[in-house]
Formats: structure tokens, sequence, C-alpha cells
């Protein structure tokens, strides 16, 4: 028995291997799905110890006001992020780093996000298993890595607060694959066009596979994209569409659910009353003030439902969070991390959905890769316009769109610059065409090139015109 659970280290140290001996009969035997040139056995077990994790997590705090190398790279460190990151380190990864973005606030300025260090707050606890009250007020990415290094001996977690973007491809190359538990579109796009401008035909080390999770109330996904071979995010990226916004005459004059009466408050009754003074989400005081305005016009208007819990979370935009969600698509994802690190079964392919709101149900299917993708695909998008639509409303078009989701484009087409962001000179220079007509600009069938800050590529767009 002592020698069924004890192994040779790499370094030829004798350790004890008791504690993984349920995945050790994974590792160690075939099984019925496992591929036929799979050798199982210590070169296997040896592969998973060696693979470092990353975990980077983004949150959006108040943006409801805006119409391996054997590594691996995952996400999070909040509700889904702390499943993931125990399941990891029972999974047998043994070096974890962990990347925590923090939140982004526009208090300061509806157009230019700050990015502050995501710390521990009481309602936290309820669902973060790895924090406890002693650990409040502290930084999640930190507290979570000296939890599960404490718990889980020989795991070593190297905590990073700051953001995804600080990191250059040198530093995702040494990755594996890359798990993210984001809760930002825009973050997921930045890391998947940064994965698919590594890959490198001739090196195939370069091919980091994404594991990517989400989660929203008692719905989530897990999906797993191979760069340049499979669907990516882009392409899956009218999955995703943007909320409605509800038109400011319904919020003005005729509100009809109760979260109509908050962003009342919170739109038109602030700048009426409070416009000299900044909006902080995070100040129990604003809260209140917009509660008590957001109950007084539901009264007039007897709408039931106005609480404190939902003004905050209507101001906020905070989407629910369910623990059984959590753990459910946490799992999925480091199942496939494990099976992608071992090679001891097929991974998936490549998308997995989960509802659990009426009852448990998951449907898995292969979503196609589209070769018009402006980030892995080698054509052009084709985007149906109107020929009479002048390109200031086409720029703002493009982040309600589900296919684009672009805040603040740059454009340039076959023959000429359309309009820039930046520099100021240039945008004074191309200022001129907001008011033109598309049709005055670009020729239907023309491909245009759109950049955005937020990202690393240009999109092509082929404008069609619609008759």
């Amino acid at each position: 028995m002592a020698a069924a659970t004890t192994r040779i280290m790499a370094n030829g140290e004798p350790r004890n291997r008791k504690r993984w001996k349920y995945l050790d009969n994974i590792m160690t035997r075939p099984g019925p799905f496992t591929d036929e040139e799979w050798i199982p056995g210590q070169e296997t077990i040896n592969s998973l110890e060696e693979s470092k994790v990353l975990s980077c997590d983004v949150r959006r705090n108040s943006l409801s006001c805006l119409r391996f190398a054997p590594l691996t790279a995952y996400s999070g460190a909040g509700g889904l992020g702390c499943e993931i990151l125990k399941n990891l380190a029972l999974s047998g990864f043994k070096h974890i780093h962990v990347i925590d973005m923090g939140q982004f606030s526009i208090r300061y300025c509806p157009f230019d996000f700050l990015t502050l260090p995501d710390t521990i707050d009481v309602s936290n606890l309820n669902r973060q298993f790895l924090f406890r009250e002693a650990d409040v007020g502290k930084s999640k990415a930190e507290c979570a890595a000296a939890f599960v290094e404490k718990r889980v001996k020989g795991v070593k977690i190297t905590p990073y607060n700051g953001k995804i973007q600080d990191k250059d491809e040198d530093y995702y190359m040494q990755f594996k694959f890359v798990i993210c538990g984001l809760d930002s579109i825009e973050a997921r796009r930045w890391i998947n066009a940064t994965l698919v401008g590594m890959v490198d035909d001739e090196n195939p080390e370069s091919l980091k596979p994404l594991i990517d999770g989400g989660t929203e109330g008692f719905k989530g996904q897990a999906r797993v994209i191979l760069p340049t071979l499979t669907s990516c995010i882009e392409c899956q990226l009218d999955m995703h569409a943007p909320r409605a916004a509800v038109p400011l005459c319904t919020l003005a004059t005729i509100p009809r659910q109760p979260q109509h009466c908050i962003e009342w408050a919170h739109i038109i009754a602030w700048e009426e009353h409070r416009k000299d003074d900044i909006l902080d989400t995070d100040d129990p005081e604003h809260i209140t003030w917009l509660y008590q305005k957001a109950l007084a016009r539901a009264q007039e208007f007897n709408i039931p439902g106005v609480t404190y819990s939902l003004t905050q979370g209507v101001v906020k935009n905070i989407i629910p969070a369910i623990a059984s969600t959590n753990a459910i698509i946490a799992a999925s994802c480091c199942n496939e991390a494990f099976k992608i690190a071992t090679s001891c079964n097929p991974y998936l392919q490549n998308y997995m959905m989960y509802s659990g709101d009426d009852s448990v149900y998951t449907f898995t299917f292969t979503h196609q890769q589209k070769p018009d993708c402006p980030v892995c695909g080698n054509l052009a998008k084709s985007l149906e316009v109107d020929p009479k639509m002048t390109l200031q409303e086409f720029i703002e078009s493009l982040g309600e769109r589900p296919e684009a989701q672009l805040k603040k484009p740059t454009l340039r087409s076959e023959k000429a610059s359309l309009y820039y962001q930046s520099p100021p000179s240039l945008e004074e220079q191309t200022r001129p065409n907001l008011s033109k007509k598309l049709s005055e600009l670009v020729a239907d069938g023309e491909e245009v090139a759109v950049s955005d800050p937020a990202f690393q590529i240009a999109f092509k767009f082929k404008f069609v015109f619609r008759t």
C-alpha cells in the first residue's frame, strides 16, 4: 500500500500521493475515451504538477448609466473565481498566478474608466468562501492566494493587482492555456484577440487554448477556444448583445417597472437636484437618497417592488450571483483544464450552456468559426448600413450592434481617413466627416478598417448599403 501511494518527484525525492489517489486513478490508467497514443503514468502526473495557472478578474462597478510551456492562465478571485481557484488547486495544479483587475469606475468621467483594486466587502462573504470577516477591506487576490496555500499544501499562488493589458505577449507565451472567469465582455475580447495574435504557424507552442466561463443568475456557459482553429469569442460576440436601453421618455413620463423608477432617480432626479455632487455608488447616503426618490415615484404610479437592495443592484448594474451556478460552471472549466493539461480525455467541442432556473438543463454544441470574424477570420465582416446615415450616427450605432460593440472607434476607408478619435489634431481634421452621409464617404461594398483603443487589433468591415 505504501508503494502505491509514494512516487518519485522529478528531482528524485519521494513524495506521498495518498491525497491524490483519485486523480492518479485517471492519470495512470487508460479509459474508454483516452487516445490510443496516450501514455498514462508518471510523465502525465509531472506534466500536470508543472503547469502554472494565472487568474485575472475585472468587475464593472457603475456602468448602468452608459447606453503551456506547461502553464495555465486563469481569471478571477470573485464568486466564480473562488470556485475555479479552489478546483485548480485540488485538481493537482501546483503553480497558480492570480491577476485581479479590480473594478471599473465611471464616477469621474463618463468615458474614461478608472481601474480600482478589488477588495473584499461584507456582501462577498455569503458566496466567496475563501474569505472571512477579518479579510474585509483587503485584496481579494492576496487573501484568496493565502487561503488556498494554507489549505492545499504544496501549491504556490502568486497574486497580482493590475490589468491583463499590463502584461505583454512574452508574459502570456509562457502559459499552456488560459482560463477566464471575467464578467466583462471588453476584457474577454482583449484576451481573445491577444491569444489569436500570438499564434505563429511555425511555432506550435504559440497556440494557447482559452477556457472561458461565465455566469448570470441561474444561467452560465463554459467554452474551449483554440485560437485560429475554432470559433473565438469574437465569432460568438452576437450571443452577448448589449442590453436594450430604456428610452428616457419612458423613465420621465410612463414608468412601468420598479427599475424604471430607480433609473429615473439615478439619471433624471440626481441631475435635477444634486448635479453639483458626483454620484458615488459605494456611498450609502447616495444610494439611500436614490432609493427614497425612486420609492416616492413608484408610489405615485402605483408600482410595487422598489427596495433598497434593488436600487443598489440597478444603479451598480449588479447581476445576482448564485453560488450553485458558479460551482457548476467552475467545475466544467476546471474539468476542461485538467483534460488539456493531462490529455487523459477529449476536451469540450466547444460550447456548453447551462440553465438552472426552472430545472437543471445543459446543452453542448459546436459553435462554428466565422470566416469573416474580424479577429480570427481572413475576410472582412459584412455590415448592412443605411447609406443615408451620417458617420456620427454610424459611430454611435457601433456600440449597440451585437456584432461590433465598439465604444470609441477610429475609421479609415480604402482611400481616406474617415474619423480619428485621437490625437486632437487628427480628430479636428476629420471632424467635418461626422455630419456627412455614408454614401458620400464610402462606396457600396467598400472595406473599412475600424480600430478601438480597447483592443490591439483593427477590425475589417465591408459596408453593404441597405436598399
